[in-house]
């Protein structure tokens, strides 16, 4: 695997949780894999006060390996204090900056992360910009821009057009985690890689996808944060919508970050528009209420900390929508989303066409357990194939029977956590798994008319859902026939079965 250039690792808001809890532990495993050069330095950046000594005490408590690696890696990490909207602070950091690579024979190689808040977004690239820390003439200057990535349509083209005045295309990485996990990548190679699999990945095979990110957990603290998001903004709008990309995209010409990237624009351009009287045959929203889960009494949304008491925002969504195009016409995509349902799990669901004829239906076999591949993404990643066998014995009564592979089967393999990944990715220039200016804007482009529609329409309807369910029962009305969707187990395997959640 290919070494990043000697560099300088600047994370601004570094007195957050996610700096803590993930940021400085996967550039830590980066280090303990010895996948960083040997010169390399990370300066974090916020206004609480604190030391170079304060701020490695602090990280310390989220490192696991030995002593004296974690001391290694420590002596690499500074601080500095700064007040975000004041120029002369910038000032004083570019200098800091230059001392350190002095000190460590470092070039001017910086990544800028912005694990900020939102409002910021716009001031430190600015300011940055000001403190001539965007320029590449004497090496390279990558930001890095947690979502969300605007609030809506508008200010998405707003922060996109601020940050263009200052710095190219390829020094903008928006993140989206979730595309940093093995799973979603090994998307493209199940997909393109395998005959049984390429050949059948279209209208003519595929009766329907389905992609789920249920969550058991609900705001945690966070109802302040989350009331004024949303489930639509805080998952589909990027999350899921990047997922559906990676599953409908046509295969590029090369694997690299433009071809890839310019694939996944054309499934965002043919995405059918949901219209204002199909709304609520394509869209369903919910809130979670008050519910005993495992003997214990959970709140619902509305008694959370910091939530309107009459808040409409929702916690969970299901949508049905179609991609207009050769490969995926007439094909449903089903999403969903929420947040105190009965288990963490993401996964797709690929459904094939069932077979046209009835051979097998005296025997008691369900026609209607169609051949699935479902691709987990979390937890226990994997790839399971479901299919009809013949029972041992007498007649031909079949049985729909699993076959499945786990990620955590390959021996002395440890999967790198999607920061690890994404972080090493900026570091050597690889933009595939990060978003582009157009695609962002294209999926708020889908989905703004949807938040519009809430927002200006009081009769489109937000059902209730007790906390630990799998959301409203009408979000099974998307699903035509008798078919529903399928509801996975935290182990992959383990659906249709009892199982604890």
């Amino acid at each position: 695997m290919n070494i990043p250039n000697p560099h300088v690792i600047v994370i601004f808001g570094a007195s957050g949780d996610l700096t803590k809890r993930k940021l400085i532990p996967a550039i830590h495993q980066l280090f303990v894999n010895h996948l960083l050069p040997g010169s390399f330095a990370v300066l974090g950046v916020s206004r609480t006060e604190l030391t170079d000594e304060e701020f490695r005490k602090r990280m310390m408590e989220f490192l696991p390996g030995n002593e004296e690696t974690n001391t290694q890696f420590l002596n690499k990490i500074y601080y500095e204090t700064i007040d975000y909207e004041l120029q002369d602070d910038y000032n004083k950091m570019h200098n800091r900056l230059q001392n350190i690579r002095s000190l460590l024979n470092i070039p001017a190689n910086y990544l800028f992360y912005l694990s900020t808040p939102p409002n910021l977004y716009n001031i430190v690239p600015e300011m940055l910009a000001l403190a001539d820390l965007n320029s590449q003439s004497d090496g390279f200057k990558r930001l890095i821009i947690e979502k969300p990535f605007g609030n809506n349509l508008a200010s998405a083209i707003s922060l996109n057009f601020s940050l263009l005045k200052n710095y190219e295309e390829n020094q903008i990485y928006r993140i989206d985690h979730y595309l940093g996990k093995e799973t979603v990548q090994n998307l493209m190679v199940t997909r393109f890689a395998n005959g049984i699999f390429e050949p059948v990945w279209n209208r003519n095979f595929i009766e329907r996808v389905e992609i789920s990110s249920a969550e058991s957990l609900g705001v945690e603290g966070r109802g302040g944060y989350y009331d004024n998001s949303g489930a639509m903004r805080d998952m589909v709008q990027n999350h899921l919508l990047q997922v559906v990309g990676m599953v409908a995209m046509e295969p590029p010409v090369v694997i690299e970050a433009d071809a890839i990237r310019h694939e996944v624009m054309k499934v965002f351009q043919s995405l059918r528009p949901i219209k204002p009287e199909e709304l609520q045959h394509q869209v369903i929203r919910g809130q979670y209420t008050a519910s005993t889960i495992k003997g214990q009494l959970v709140p619902g949304y509305r008694e959370e900390s910091g939530v309107d008491p009459d808040s409409h925002t929702e916690t969970f969504v299901a949508m049905k929508f179609y991609i207009d195009n050769w490969r995926w016409t007439g094909v449903p995509f089903f999403i969903r989303t929420g947040k105190k349902l009965p288990t963490r799990v993401t996964e797709i669901v690929i459904e094939f066409k069932p077979t046209p004829h009835h051979l097998f239906d005296k025997s008691g076999f369900d026609q209607h357990k169609s051949n699935q591949l479902i691709i987990r993404i979390q937890p226990d990643e994997g790839i399971l194939l479901k299919f009809g066998m013949k029972e041992p014995g007498a007649g031909f009564r079949v049985n729909q029977v699993n076959m499945d592979f786990h990620y955590s089967s390959i021996a002395d393999i440890q999967l790198p956590s999607a920061y690890e990944r994404l972080l090493l990715d900026c570091l050597l220039g690889d933009a595939t798994l990060f978003s582009r200016r157009d695609t962002v804007e294209a999926a708020w482009n889908f989905i703004q008319p949807i938040l519009d529609a809430w927002a200006n329409d009081s009769s489109i309807p937000i059902y209730g859902y007790p906390a630990g369910t799998w959301g409203p029962y009408q979000s099974d009305d998307l699903i035509d026939g008798e078919k529903t969707w399928r509801y996975p187990c935290k182990n992959l395997a383990d659906d249709g079965l009892y199982c604890e959640l």
